[in-house]
Parts: C-alpha cells; sequence; structure tokens
C-alpha cells in the first residue's frame, strides 16, 4: 500500500527549513502532497496562486512531489487525498505543545497521524515570518529558501 502524507502550511515563503523537513520525509512516504492553505487570519506577501505555483515549478521534476492548495480543514484535505499521514516539522518547544495538541484533535477526528520531524539545528532559527520580514526591509534572502524558489 503507498504511504502517502500531506505537508500542510501557508509556505509564505517556503524556506530552506520546509525543503529540509520535505527531502527527508521522501525516505519515509512514497508520497507527498504538498498543501497550500488558504488562511484568512495570516498576513501574506506573496498570492496564494503565485505560491503554488513556484512551489510546483520547484518541485515539477520529482513525481513523489504534487502541490494543491486548499481551504477547508486540514483533515479533510488528508482524506481526499487518502492520505495517512500529516507531516509538521518543529523547531522548538513551542511549537511542539502547539503541534501536539494539533495531532491529537486531528487523529480523534479523523484517525490520521501526524508525524513530526524536528528542524535541523541549521535551520531552527528560521520562519517564513523572519524571512518576510527581511524581505520587507530589503534585505536578502536568498540564502534562506531553496534555490530555484520564486519569490517577490
Amino acid at each position: 500500500m503507498k504511504k502517502t502524507a500531506i505537508f500542510p502550511g501557508t509556505f509564505d515563503p517556503f524556506t530552506k527549513g520546509h525543503e529540509s523537513l520535505l527531502k527527508r520525509a521522501l525516505h519515509l512516504f512514497d508520497h507527498i502532497v504538498i498543501g497550500v492553505g488558504i488562511n484568512e487570519n495570516k498576513n501574506t506577501v506573496q498570492p496564494h496562486e503565485e505560491r503554488v505555483k513556484a512551489l510546483k515549478q520547484l518541485f515539477s521534476d520529482d513525481d513523489r512531489i504534487t502541490v494543491e492548495s486548499y481551504s477547508d480543514l486540514t483533515i479533510d484535505f488528508a482524506q481526499r487525498h487518502q492520505a495517512a499521514f500529516i507531516l509538521r516539522g518543529v523547531r522548538s518547544i513551542k511549537d511542539y505543545e502547539y503541534e501536539l495538541n494539533m495531532a491529537d484533535v486531528n487523529r480523534r477526528l479523523s484517525g490520521i497521524e501526524t508525524i513530526i520531524l524536528f528542524t535541523e539545528p541549521e535551520w531552527a532559527f528560521l520562519s517564513s515570518s523572519v524571512v518576510r520580514e527581511l524581505h520587507h526591509f530589503g534585505k536578502d534572502i536568498l540564502p534562506f529558501i531553496p534555490e530555484g524558489l520564486k519569490y517577490p
């Protein structure tokens, strides 16, 4: 049976930390669906459609990865893709506590398991929020996003 996971997030932008998690997870799963969520509560810089397009281009050479958008519950998105797993990354104890609660709710509602990978130490400081702020102030963000990713 094919092991499918979803990797949900807003991904504004998709960082090298995200890329690291995704590449490491490809050793665990046969297929990963990157779910670019529409979250009205987040202040994004890059329009949703452009984030989806940029990620599709970035991973176009790997048929184990697909990219789609979604605006409903993550567990509903996972069920549409027959994914038994949700992939999440954890940088800190704060992230861990949040992800633990979400994993419990998702498992109770759907039976879908959350797989947590710890961020590699060299990317533990990195978040999309930090990259957006650096970009806003005109700083070079290329060291923090995957090579070839188009970001405003």
